[in-house]
Protein backbone atom coordinates (compact mmCIF):
# COMPACT_ATOMS: atom_id res chain seq x y z
CA UNK A 1 0.00 0.00 0.00
CA UNK A 2 3.11 2.31 0.56
CA UNK A 3 4.55 1.49 -2.53
CA UNK A 4 0.68 1.92 -4.43
CA UNK A 5 0.50 5.27 -2.40
CA UNK A 6 3.98 6.60 -3.32
CA UNK A 7 3.36 5.96 -7.24
CA UNK A 8 0.22 7.62 -6.81
CA UNK A 9 1.78 10.37 -5.48
CA UNK A 10 4.70 10.81 -8.11
CA UNK A 11 1.68 11.07 -10.78
CA UNK A 12 -0.08 13.83 -8.48
CA UNK A 13 -2.94 11.34 -8.13
CA UNK A 14 -3.85 12.14 -4.71
CA UNK A 15 -7.11 14.18 -4.55
CA UNK A 16 -10.47 12.68 -4.74
CA UNK A 17 -12.27 9.53 -4.43
CA UNK A 18 -10.68 7.86 -6.60
CA UNK A 19 -7.45 7.47 -5.37
CA UNK A 20 -8.83 6.40 -2.13
CA UNK A 21 -10.94 3.42 -3.92
CA UNK A 22 -8.02 2.33 -6.09
CA UNK A 23 -5.69 1.85 -2.44
CA UNK A 24 -9.57 0.09 -1.01
CA UNK A 25 -8.98 -2.35 -4.30
CA UNK A 26 -5.49 -3.03 -3.65
CA UNK A 27 -5.83 -3.95 0.43
CA UNK A 28 -8.53 -6.21 -0.46
CA UNK A 29 -7.17 -8.29 -3.07
CA UNK A 30 -3.81 -8.37 -1.93
CA UNK A 31 -5.91 -9.75 1.90
CA UNK A 32 -7.84 -11.44 -0.19
CA UNK A 33 -4.94 -13.53 -2.12
CA UNK A 34 -2.91 -13.52 1.04
CA UNK A 35 -5.70 -15.47 3.07
CA UNK A 36 -6.41 -17.68 -0.12
CA UNK A 37 -2.86 -18.38 -0.86
CA UNK A 38 -2.93 -20.04 3.10
CA UNK A 39 -5.71 -23.06 1.53
CA UNK A 40 -7.04 -23.42 5.02
CA UNK A 41 -11.12 -24.78 4.65
CA UNK A 42 -11.84 -23.12 8.11
CA UNK A 43 -11.79 -19.40 9.22
CA UNK A 44 -10.45 -20.50 12.96
CA UNK A 45 -7.17 -21.76 10.95
CA UNK A 46 -6.87 -18.18 9.13
CA UNK A 47 -7.55 -16.01 12.13
CA UNK A 48 -3.79 -16.02 13.64
CA UNK A 49 -2.59 -14.98 10.60
CA UNK A 50 -4.96 -12.46 9.78
CA UNK A 51 -4.25 -10.71 13.50
CA UNK A 52 -0.20 -11.24 12.69
CA UNK A 53 -0.85 -9.24 9.83
CA UNK A 54 -2.68 -6.85 10.82
CA UNK A 55 0.00 -6.42 13.80
CA UNK A 56 2.37 -6.21 11.37
CA UNK A 57 1.06 -3.30 9.41
CA UNK A 58 0.42 -1.29 12.45
CA UNK A 59 3.84 -1.49 13.41
CA UNK A 60 4.63 -0.59 10.02
CA UNK A 61 2.87 2.26 9.92
CA UNK A 62 3.96 3.63 12.88
CA UNK A 63 7.52 3.39 11.78
CA UNK A 64 7.38 4.45 8.71
CA UNK A 65 4.41 7.36 9.20
CA UNK A 66 4.34 8.02 12.69
CA UNK A 67 8.06 9.97 12.87
CA UNK A 68 6.63 12.06 10.07
CA UNK A 69 3.13 12.94 10.59
CA UNK A 70 2.60 12.44 14.14
CA UNK A 71 0.08 10.85 16.19
CA UNK A 72 -2.39 12.43 14.13
CA UNK A 73 -2.27 9.37 11.67
CA UNK A 74 -4.41 7.21 13.92
CA UNK A 75 -7.19 9.93 14.18
CA UNK A 76 -8.39 9.42 10.46
CA UNK A 77 -10.72 7.14 10.31
CA UNK A 78 -9.74 5.40 7.27
CA UNK A 79 -6.40 3.93 8.64
CA UNK A 80 -8.80 1.71 11.17
CA UNK A 81 -10.93 0.90 8.04
CA UNK A 82 -7.85 -0.96 6.31
CA UNK A 83 -6.59 -2.28 9.36
CA UNK A 84 -10.27 -3.77 9.85
CA UNK A 85 -9.97 -4.93 6.22
CA UNK A 86 -6.48 -5.92 6.87
CA UNK A 87 -7.87 -8.77 9.52
CA UNK A 88 -11.36 -9.61 8.00
CA UNK A 89 -11.31 -10.02 4.42
CA UNK A 90 -8.84 -12.79 4.28
CA UNK A 91 -11.17 -14.75 6.77
CA UNK A 92 -13.58 -15.00 3.36
CA UNK A 93 -11.00 -16.71 1.72
CA UNK A 94 -12.12 -20.26 2.36
CA UNK A 95 -15.80 -19.60 1.65
CA UNK A 96 -13.86 -19.56 -2.15
CA UNK A 97 -12.19 -22.75 -2.22
CA UNK A 98 -13.28 -25.46 -4.03
CA UNK A 99 -15.27 -28.51 -2.23
CA UNK A 100 -12.94 -31.06 -2.07
CA UNK A 101 -13.44 -34.27 -3.76
CA UNK A 102 -15.61 -37.01 -2.52
CA UNK A 103 -13.67 -39.89 -2.33
CA UNK A 104 -14.53 -43.04 -4.51
CA UNK A 105 -14.90 -46.52 -2.56
CA UNK A 106 -14.85 -49.31 -5.00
Amino acid sequence: MFLMWRLFELYGFTEGLLPRLSLLVVLIVMAFTAGRSLRYRFVSDIVPYAAGWTLIAIVLDALTVLPFAGSSMYMDWNIWVGYGLVFTVPLLSPSTLPAPAVPEVT
